[in-house]
């Protein structure tokens, strides 16, 4: 058997042994019942440790005792490495665990500040009337985490033939694919316009397709990063 097989079954003896021991402290009830939890952490980082080095060391043992590598390294040097490889993974996977929390420690989108911006146009359907300045008009973004007023930009208003169409945005400011876009023109029916973006929301340059809603009005979006047209 190959030195670096002896070391694959020494972590496999020493996982085994972490794990039975602490099966058998919680089947045997150790420690103090009046503190449970500085029994479970003894068990946790002291008992369980001990029982994963006393696993390391009978799996090579019983390698070695089989006589099929008498020449691969002692038990103790095999079992050493065994542990040492135990240790690394134990540490890769605590970091790996410590940058995936940080990173989702909160939804927000630019923790660095300068939220994306949800910029938008709204086509409505031919014979609407709508107003050419921002008076009457409410933008409010909806999402399952927060709901952030928008701006019309009247500046940015034009007819598409005989079809007025609002501009304006809204700041991005969470993590999340549930969103909608609420468009309220005073004297109007207020409408919901689903948002398909994914929930990191990339900078997008040009506006996607039209999509319309059942009482014909349509709008079409793009997200804005902070920097980038």
């Amino acid at each position: 058997m190959k030195n670096s097989s002896r070391i694959a079954v020494g972590v496999a003896g020493a996982v085994a042994g972490y794990l039975a021991t602490f099966v058998l402290l919680s089947l045997f009830d150790f420690g103090n019942r009046a503190d449970p939890i500085t029994s479970g952490l003894l068990g946790l980082f002291v008992y369980s440790p001990i029982g994963a080095i006393a696993g390391a060391v009978f799996a090579n043992w019983l390698v070695r005792r089989s006589g099929e590598d008498a020449g691969s390294g002692s038990v103790a040097g095999n079992s050493l490495k065994s542990l040492g490889v135990v240790v690394l993974l134990c540490v890769a996977g605590i970091g790996i665990y410590i940058a995936y929390a940080y990173a989702t420690a909160t939804p927000w989108l630019n923790r660095n500040g300068g939220n994306p911006l949800l910029v938008f146009e709204v086509r409505f359907p031919a014979g609407v009337t709508v107003p050419t300045s921002d008076k009457g008009i409410t933008i409010e973004l909806q999402t399952d985490l927060n709901t952030m007023p928008g701006e019309v930009t009247p500046a940015a208003f034009y007819r598409d033939g005989d079809q007025p169409v609002i501009a304006g945005e809204v700041e991005l400011a969470f993590r999340t694919s549930h969103r909608q876009l609420a468009v309220n023109v005073e004297g109007q029916p207020n409408r919901i316009y689903p948002i398909d973006l994914t929930a990191r929301a990339p900078h997008t340059p040009e506006f996607g397709t039209w999509r319309r809603l059942a009482d014909g009005s349509e709008i079409r979006y793009r997200a804005k990063w902070p920097g980038k047209t």
